[in-house]
C-alpha cells in the first residue's frame, strides 16, 4: 500500500525532510499503542534518540554517508516465507477490483482437501497483487451450510466459523499460532477469507492464495477470544468527546496473550485494562489516536496472568467534529452502530488462554451469557 519505495539512498534522500516530519510526528513507522503501558512483541517504535538523528540528517542535507557501512537492506522473496506448505487453498477465480469507488469488502469460500483433522502451527496468506489489498481475514467453517463462493461483507461474515486463523495486512508475515496451541482445522472445512480492496486508481486483479503448515502435536492449550463490544452508539453531528463503555468479569485465571482492538474512522482514542481481585489496574492497551488505516493484531511481550474474578473495562472515544481529520463527512452527520465503513463499531478482543484448560467450559458459559446479555440491552454501560 505504499505509495513509494525506499530501498536506495536515491529513493530516500529526495525525500529526507518529510521523513524527518513523520517520525518526529511518529505518524510512522506506524504503531498506535501508547507507549509506557502495556507492552508489546515486535513494537515498531523509534527510540527519541532515532528521531533525533532523522532530524540532525535532514537538516545537514540527508548527506550519504560511507557507502562501506551500509548495511544491507531486506529482501522479500517471492516463494513462501517458511518454505513449501502442507496445503496450498488459492481462489479460483481473480476478483476484478474497479479503478475508483469505494473500497470493497469482499468474502470468499474455498473448498480445502482436508480429509482429516489437521492442527495448524502456520499460516501464510499471499495475494497477488499488493497494491489494493488492505487487508484479509481467514476463517475456517466446518458446516453444511449453503453459501455463495463469492459475496460482499463487512463486519460479520455471514457465518458462524468454527475456526479463526487470524489476518494478514501489508507488512505482516506468517501467522504463527503458540506453541502448544495449533488450533485443530476439522475434516472437510472450506477456507473463508474476508478480503478489503481498496481502489488505486486503474483496474486491478487480484488471485489469493494461503499456504497452510500442519504439525501432528495435538494442542494442549487453547487460546480463547474474550470479546467486549457494544452496539449502542448514537453520535450527534459535532460532538466532540462521544464515550461508550463495556465490561466483562472472567469467571477463571487466564493468561492474556494479546489483544485485538476494532472501531471504524471517528474513533479517536481506545482503552482497555483489567482490575485485578485486590483492586490493581493493570494496562492491556491504550491508543490515543486511533487510525482505522493501521489496524493490527498485538501479541504481548509476556503473557500477562489475569487471576479469576478480574474485570477486563474497555473505554472508546470519538470525535464527530470538524477537528478530526479522518471524519468522513463533511459537515460532519450523525453516525450509529453498523457495518459500514461511515458507520461505527467498539470492540476489544482479548486473547486468553486459561491457566487450567479444565475451567474452560465455565469460561465459555460466561461469554455466551454476556452474549445474550448485550442482545437483551442489558449488558451495555450508557455513556457518562
Amino acid at each position: 500500500m505504499a505509495p513509494f519505495s525506499l530501498t536506495t539512498y536515491d529513493e530516500v534522500r529526495p525525500k529526507a525532510r518529510i521523513i524527518a516530519e513523520v517520525t518526529r510526528k511518529r505518524a510512522m513507522p506506524p504503531w498506535q499503542p501508547v507507549a509506557g503501558f502495556a507492552h508489546f512483541a515486535g513494537e515498531r517504535r523509534l527510540s527519541a534518540a532515532q528521531i533525533r538523528t532523522l532530524e540532525l540528517w535532514s537538516a545537514a542535507g540527508a548527506p550519504e554517508g560511507d557507502p562501506k557501512t551500509l548495511q544491507v537492506f531486506p529482501t522479500f522473496p517471492d516463494e513462501w516465507q517458511l518454505g513449501k506448505p502442507d496445503l496450498v487453498v488459492e481462489v479460483p477465480e481473480p476478483m476484478e477490483v474497479p479503478a475508483d469507488g469505494p473500497d470493497i469488502y469482499q468474502c470468499f469460500v474455498v473448498p480445502m482437501e482436508v480429509p482429516r483433522t489437521r492442527y495448524v502451527r502456520a499460516v501464510e496468506f499471499r495475494p497477488s497483487n499488493r497494491r489494493v489489498v488492505h487487508h484479509a481475514l481467514l476463517f475456517a467453517d466446518a458446516s453444511r451450510i449453503g453459501k455463495d463462493p463469492k459475496y460482499p461483507c463487512f463486519g460479520t461474515i455471514g457465518l458462524l466459523p468454527s475456526l479463526g486463523l487470524g489476518g494478514w495486512s501489508p507488512g505482516n508475515g506468517p501467522i504463527r499460532m503458540l506453541d502448544g496451541a495449533a488450533p485443530p482445522l476439522q475434516a472437510g472445512s472450506r477456507l473463508v477469507a474476508q478480503v478489503h480492496y481498496h481502489p488505486d486508481g486503474k483496474p486491478e486483479m487480484d488471485k489469493w492464495k494461503v499456504g497452510f503448515y500442519f504439525t501432528d502435536e495435538a494442542p494442549v492449550r487453547r487460546v480463547v477470544d474474550v470479546g467486549l463490544a457494544t452496539r449502542a452508539i448514537d453520535i450527534a453531528a459535532g460532538d466532540a468527546h462521544y464515550v461508550v463503555r463495556q465490561h466483562f468479569t472472567i469467571p477463571i485465571a487466564v493468561d492474556a496473550v494479546g489483544v485485538i482492538p476494532h472501531a471504524h474512522l471517528v474513533c479517536r482514542e481506545m482503552r482497555a485494562w483489567a482490575i485485578l481481585p485486590g483492586g490493581r489496574k493493570q494496562w492491556l492497551l491504550n491508543i490515543a489516536d486511533w487510525n482505522f488505516n493501521w489496524q493490527d493484531q498485538y501479541r504481548y511481550a509476556t503473557p500477562i496472568r489475569l487471576p479469576a474474578d478480574t474485570r477486563i473495562e474497555m473505554e472508546f472515544v470519538y470525535d464527530n467534529s470538524t477537528a478530526n481529520p479522518r471524519n468522513p463527512h463533511s459537515p460532519p452527520q450523525r453516525v450509529v452502530w453498523g457495518p459500514g465503513t461511515d458507520d461505527e463499531m467498539a470492540g476489544i478482543h482479548v486473547q486468553s488462554i486459561p491457566v487450567h484448560m479444565e475451567e474452560l467450559p465455565e469460561l465459555g458459559r460466561a461469554l455466551w451469557g454476556a452474549v445474550m446479555r448485550s442482545v437483551g440491552g442489558r449488558f451495555y454501560t450508557p455513556p457518562e
